[in-house]
């Protein structure tokens, strides 16, 4: 309806607002941070902006989606669809960013040695990618609704998700 097409609108406005305030807020405070935290603090940045960038680009993708057609008697018309497609796959591209970069800055404030900062950056860099490279075909690319193929990917998926959650939760509990 055009009242859900306006609360979807409005949100992702604000969520877009918030994203870029925030991205401007933590790159200028980059100053006043121990050196020891600036870098997190820089990519905190970077993953608000790389987030902001999707989300301009997913927001103008679903309002490409849909037109209004004029209005009737003064009445507003219901959206309908216009046959461009939507495109999804702007969350994995922002996830398959995003999430390694997360993991990586929650190592990088950790109390680890230089060795450990980056093997661990590494390897929790590269499980969360594989996590979203598969977790992509299981909801993106079988349309068929295949369940089979879904529990593959699920399964392929979850197997670099559990390794980052041992690692965080076990592997580095001592720091």
């Amino acid at each position: 309806t055009a009242g859900q097409f306006d609360l979807v609108y409005n949100a992702s406005s604000f969520t877009l607002a918030s994203m870029m305030a925030s991205t401007i807020f933590f790159w200028l405070r980059v100053g006043s941070i121990h050196e020891k935290y600036k870098s997190a603090l820089v990519i905190t940045g970077l993953v608000t902006f790389i987030a902001a960038y999707h989300y301009f680009r997913i927001f103008n993708s679903w309002v490409d989606a849909y037109s209004f057609p004029a209005a009737v008697d003064g009445v507003v018309q219901d959206p309908v669809i216009t046959g461009i497609p939507f495109n999804d796959a702007y969350r994995y591209m922002d996830w398959l960013l995003t999430v390694p970069l997360l993991l990586i800055e929650i190592i990088f404030v950790m109390n680890l040695s230089e060795a450990e900062t980056a093997s661990k950056a590494t390897s929790l860099g590269v499980a969360s990618g594989l996590m979203i490279i598969f977790g992509y075909p299981g909801e993106g690319l079988i349309e068929d609704n295949d369940l089979g193929q879904r529990w593959v990917f699920w399964t392929m998926g979850m197997i670099p998700f559990l390794y980052v959650i041992y690692t965080l939760l076990v592997g580095l509990k001592a720091t």
